[in-house]
């Protein structure tokens, strides 16, 4: 049975005049988040350790220029999710661009989405508690606790809170997210301060002496700043969240575009801004991918316990990049589980609304990823982190490709585009999905890691094909049942 037919049959009775939800996959969940939610969960997909931590390491790389490598990957992440919006206000769905992908693409498309999408969150979550381990050594009362002792707690926390509902998931990325962007605020007074003072900072007066000093705003030339826009797209990851998180809030027509509208200036002020200011303030050789850069300004100026202070705000930032793999990955794995294209245990859900199995099977690969800590504690954030960028290009490529056959079926008549677009289709797809995979082309400039994952993409793929040949009979009588219900 085709999805196609299934989707006819969905058009024909009319799903939501009976208050049946067009994906098998979106019924049962709560609408309980808020708008406040959404909103702060929005912002904590655009702000994380890809700043706090990641930003000096690229500062003495690229230099000042990296403001404008943080401008252009913003530009096109934007893209990105005003696409998904436009897609969530044509249907709201918990199934996010997997249900997307299931509707324009087929079962196919819906699969490889998902299963990406998953190898992207599970990977993730290995970093992310392999960073809350060895964030939490730096304090030395933790020090002499192994690292996959304090992995696994981490994991432990976070999940207990994904268990109890999608509330408490909610007022948690809504608090993390608030440490975030007040941290981001207070240094930014700071840096405006000392500019505006003329304070020095380490020894040197700031403002624009500091980068013509260091060799202008590309001080190693343009190549530095083109190869690390790999890593910088990795920094916007999660921003599709808003997505995932629209199919539960009672009012995603009002809510999505605020928050989807708002993502271009906190990229332009929080990355572009930050960056702009780092660079005003300390030459781009000062700083360090081993420390955060705004820990190397404070600590200049002599604020006292800044690197503690710091250590807390990337700890929160890796604790809120765990909790929001989490909820996600168990939306859409039981979108994918309704389908037939998932084990069927990841579509159960509890009494308050939640996917657990989803969700368990997450933790499950994070597990793996404790016990990576144990075997390789010093490589395992490098291995996980690049091929979790495989993922996140995966799923952005997969979101436009969704949107490009969206808009030629609208223009064919066959269904209507809401008022909140995004402009200038299908260039704007075309380019985003071409500037993407020249972004994971880039990653075969470092042979140590990046190559190596690039090399893994033919592995996946195997794996991809043979699941399907695993789950395809599966899928087959998943649609056949969903015509059925559907024709009755």
């Amino acid at each position: 049975m085709s999805k196609d037919s299934v989707h006819t049959a969905q058009v024909a009775a009319h799903p939501q005049a009976t208050g049946t939800p067009a994906d098998a996959g979106d019924a049962g969940y709560s609408k309980d988040l808020k708008h406040r939610h959404v909103n702060m969960i929005a912002i904590g997909g655009a702000i994380g350790t890809g700043l706090f931590l990641g930003a000096g390491g690229r500062l003495q790389t690229a230099g000042p220029a990296l403001a404008l490598a943080y401008l252009v990957c913003g530009v096109f992440a934007f893209f990105v999710v005003r696409a998904l919006g436009e897609l969530v206000l044509y249907r709201p769905s918990s199934g996010s661009f997997v249900s997307y992908a299931r509707e324009f693409l087929g079962e196919k498309g819906a699969y490889v989405a998902g299963w990406m999408y998953f190898l992207n969150w599970s990977t993730t979550g290995i970093a992310d508690i392999t960073a809350i381990a060895l964030y939490t050594h730096y304090w030395s009362l933790f020090t002499s606790v192994p690292q996959w002792v304090l992995a696994l707690i981490a994991l432990a926390v976070v999940l207990a809170v994904n268990l109890i509902s999608v509330k408490i998931f909610g007022e948690m990325e809504f608090w993390f997210s608030v440490i975030k962007v007040a941290t981001l605020v207070g240094f930014m007074l700071i840096g405006v301060f000392l500019l505006a003072t003329q304070h020095e900072v380490g020894g040197r007066t700031p403002g624009l002496s500091v980068i013509t000093d260091s060799g202008g705003i590309f001080p190693h030339g343009m190549m530095p700043v083109v190869l690390v826009m790999q890593g910088v797209i990795f920094a916007y990851a999660a921003l599709e969240l808003v997505g995932v998180a629209a199919g539960e809030t009672a009012e995603p027509e009002k809510v999505v575009p605020r928050a989807v509208n708002s993502i271009m200036w906190r990229v332009g002020l929080f990355y572009c801004g930050s960056v702009v200011l780092l660079a005003l303030l300390l030459p781009g050789s000062l700083y360090s991918g081993d420390e955060s850069p705004f820990v190397t300004v404070l600590s200049r100026i002599g604020v006292p316990a800044a690197g503690d202070v710091m250590n807390l705000v990337v700890l929160t930032a890796a604790m809120s990049s765990l909790n929001s793999g989490l909820y996600s990955t168990g939306r859409i794995l039981r979108s994918m589980a309704m389908a037939g294209s998932a084990p069927k245990f990841t579509r159960v859900m509890s009494r308050s609304q939640v996917p657990y199995g989803g969700i368990l099977l997450t933790c499950a690969v994070c597990v793996l990823g404790v016990g990576l800590n144990y075997l390789v504690p010093s490589q395992a954030f490098e291995i996980v982190l690049n091929v979790a960028s495989l993922g996140v290009v995966s799923t952005w490529v997969i979101i436009m490709v969704c949107h490009l056959v969206f808009v030629r079926r609208a223009k064919e008549g066959r269904i209507a585009r809401p008022h909140f677009r995004l402009p200038g289709s299908p260039v704007t797809e075309i380019a985003t999905i071409a500037f993407l995979l020249v972004c994971l082309g880039l990653m075969w400039n470092d042979p140590e890691v990046g190559r190596r994952t690039l090399l893994l993409i033919p592995l996946i793929a195997a794996l991809l094909v043979a699941g399907w040949f695993g789950v395809r009979r599966r899928v087959a009588r998943a649609a056949d049942e969903e015509l059925s219900e559907l024709t009755k």
